[in-house]
């Protein structure tokens, strides 16, 4: 009698098969917008608040590592005379809300400030370093700090090659961590930059409140403009944001940008960051993850391809998931599905089980898309490494995991409420409006 028993290879290839179907389906538009309003719910949002022309979009292309006209056109209206930068687009992973009009004649900010303060997890005053005129921006930061005494600021002092003697170029190394103006102008500052310095930090002397408030020159300029570096304060930029704002904030900022010596792979770095977030987010509450957390894994997969100029197809797809193999594919939907029921557990599943669904689904989206990259980057080279995706995949994972530590995904699983679809397009939650005091 024949054995007709399928054998362990042919059924670990119907699981590979079948688990391929499920997790990288194929590309549906209709769940584009529920993915980046999930990622919304996690993103921290920086408030830059500012005169027109004073450095905000610069900061927010060194930052994001965009081009200026990715920053340019990326920009899209919040209210009338403010506007709100999403990084990446399609899966926000931090908001930049840009107040314009401070300082123009007939403007008002009370519509922008009730809004920007009701999403503001960090903010960051700019101020070109020669320009004295900040009454409207200092009387900004007043009320703020009158109705949010504990908030940090920041204030970004731009554009310091407009006080170089002429051919100057940028002082290095940077010397503005000392802001004692004798020793600056022994170390070469010039004495309009000098002045222009401190009248600016004289100014903040009777801002209200108890929160610190860090002042860091910088010039941010394009590589036409001549100067070099052409992020100059950056690293002080850097370690400002993570001395004042949030950890969560903090940490995301700072990997923001991919360590992969490998382009495409670093440009990809931001979007699986931000995909991983909205799988978090969508995994939140019962059953709502089951159907979007593969949707946002199969768009991650679709996105990265679309780096490297690839079209995923069955083919393609058969090797990536047996490059992962049918072990990591079968943890993968197993941990989902086991997540998912643990989640339908009353008590616990509004807390613990929650929890654990949002950590495991940012750090499998996480891993998936990393080793999406390994796997897309060998195959570009005409190479193939199974085992490097493995690996990949493996050490992405914990990567992951110690990023939502970081960033205490856990505890933001528990301060987000159920949304309906309809109300998905409304102002954040009341949970992120309490964050942000």
């Amino acid at each position: 009698m024949t054995d007709t028993k399928p054998s362990l290879r042919q059924r670990l290839s119907r699981a590979t098969s079948a688990l391929t179907s499920v997790l990288f389906p194929a590309r549906d538009t209709n769940t584009d917008a529920e993915i980046a309003e999930r990622a919304r719910d996690l993103a921290p949002v920086v408030w830059l608040l500012g005169k027109v022309q004073s450095g905000k979009s610069s900061i927010v292309r060194v930052l994001t590592d965009s081009t200026a006209a990715e920053v340019g056109t990326g920009f899209k209206p919040c209210t009338r005379t403010a506007r709100i930068f999403e990084f990446p687009a399609e899966a926000p992973l931090v908001r930049f809300l840009d107040t314009r009009g401070l300082g123009e004649a007939g403007y008002d900010p009370a519509e922008d400030l009730a809004v920007c303060e009701a999403q503001a997890h960090t903010i960051i005053v700019t101020m070109r370093a020669l320009d004295q005129q900040q009454e409207a921006v200092i009387d900004a930061v007043r009320a703020i700090r009158r109705r949010h005494p504990g908030w940090p600021i920041l204030v970004a002092q731009t554009t310091l090659h407009e006080g170089y003697p002429t051919g100057a170029t940028h002082i290095l190394p940077y010397p503005y961590k000392d802001d004692d103006p004798a020793r600056l102008a022994q170390a070469g500052v010039s004495a309009d930059l000098v002045r222009g310095l401190a009248h600016q930090r004289a100014l903040f002397a009777d801002v209200p409140g108890r929160g610190p408030i860090a002042f860091v020159p910088i010039d941010f300029t394009l590589p036409e403009d001549g100067f070099e570096p052409v992020a100059y304060g950056y690293d002080a930029l850097a370690d400002a944001l993570e001395a004042l704002a949030p950890s969560a904030v903090s940490t995301l900022l700072r990997n923001l940008h991919g360590d992969s010596a490998d382009r495409m792979a670093a440009r990809a770095h931001p979007h699986i960051l931000g995909y991983a977030s909205a799988a978090a987010a969508a995994d939140l509450w019962p059953i709502a993850g089951v159907a979007l957390v593969p949707a946002i894994q199969a768009k991650l997969i679709h996105a990265v391809g679309a780096i490297y100029d690839v079209s995923w197809n069955r083919r393609t797809l058969g090797e990536f998931a047996g490059a992962l193999g049918a072990t990591t594919l079968l943890r993968v939907a197993g941990g989902f599905g086991a997540r998912e029921l643990a989640k339908l557990v009353p008590l616990y599943g509004q807390t613990a089980g929650a929890a654990a669904a949002a950590v495991m689904s940012f750090a499998t989206t996480y891993a998936l898309g990393k080793a999406a990259c390994y796997f897309l980057e060998r195959r570009k080279a005409g190479t193939s490494d199974p085992a490097g995706v493995a690996q990949t995949y493996k050490t992405a994972l914990a990567a992951a995991l110690r990023l939502a530590r970081e960033r205490d995904l856990s505890k933001s699983s528990q301060s987000h409420s159920p949304r309906s679809h309809a109300s998905s397009h409304s102002p954040r939650s009341r949970s992120s409006q309490k964050n942000a005091e």
